[in-house]
């Protein structure tokens, strides 16, 4: 197993520490990326079928929205440490979240629906983070205007899951 270390503070936006600081220590960012994938669907199957489409109040996503947004921002997060790794210092721009969720549809699809796309965006993402080298986890580029390595996208979604499923179990159920 590879042992990637936490990235360090000049490798992320400081609002970001908020993701990254909920892992731990070790270095096996990529056990803890299929740790949680395994966590959050069974936390997701035992979620009550009337709560995967509540808002807390106005204008919150419902669960479902949440674990698309999940989807999508692993997707671009993913998307970003490819183009860091391969050395490509184009700046990416940034996305409006809130948007994502309005145009996922999430709340028409299934659950099992959803973590079946969130289990193949996993995979990929586990796939491609395990066939970078070391000498390329350091490596950054500009995303959002923020600079960010190649590990600390790793850290920022297996962190970033963490976070709302926190969000969850505080204001959902």
């Amino acid at each position: 197993m590879k042992i990637i270390p936490k990235p360090e503070p000049n490798e992320y936006a400081p609002y970001t520490i908020m993701y990254i600081g909920l892992l731990p220590d070790d270095g096996l960012i990529l056990k803890h990326l299929e740790d949680n994938r395994r966590a959050t669907t069974d936390f997701m199957r035992a979620v009550p079928e009337e709560k995967l489409s509540y808002r807390y109040a106005e204008g919150k996503w419902t669960i479902k929205e949440i674990m698309a947004h999940l989807i999508d921002d692993e997707r671009i997060y993913a998307y970003r440490a490819l183009r860091f790794a391969r050395n490509d210092q184009t700046e990416l721009p940034g996305f409006d979240q809130d948007d994502y969720a309005i145009e996922s549809a999430a709340n028409e699809r299934s659950l099992d629906d959803l973590l079946e796309e969130f289990a193949a965006v996993r995979r990929s993402t586990i796939a491609l983070f395990n066939s970078f080298d070391e000498r390329v986890w350091t490596r950054s580029g500009v995303a959002s205007g923020n600079v960010m390595s190649v590990r600390a996208a790793a850290y920022h979604i297996a962190g970033h899951e963490l976070r709302h499923l926190n969000i969850i179990k505080e204001r959902y159920l």
